[in-house]
């Protein structure tokens, strides 16, 4: 079981997850989500970062 974390700048119903070591996926479609490798993750969190 994953532990998924909410954005605290999503809207309260519009809600991006991030499930370490799982993905991320749409709060209001738990039940699916899209597989981000740590690697991938971590690339993404640091090219967001330099803008």
């Amino acid at each position: 079981m994953s532990v998924w974390r909410k954005s605290s700048y999503s809207p309260v119903n519009d809600c991006v997850e991030v499930g370490r070591g799982v993905g991320i996926r749409d709060s209001k479609a738990p039940t699916t989500h899209l597989p981000v490798s740590d690697k991938a993750w971590s690339a993404f969190l640091t090219d967001i970062k330099s803008r």
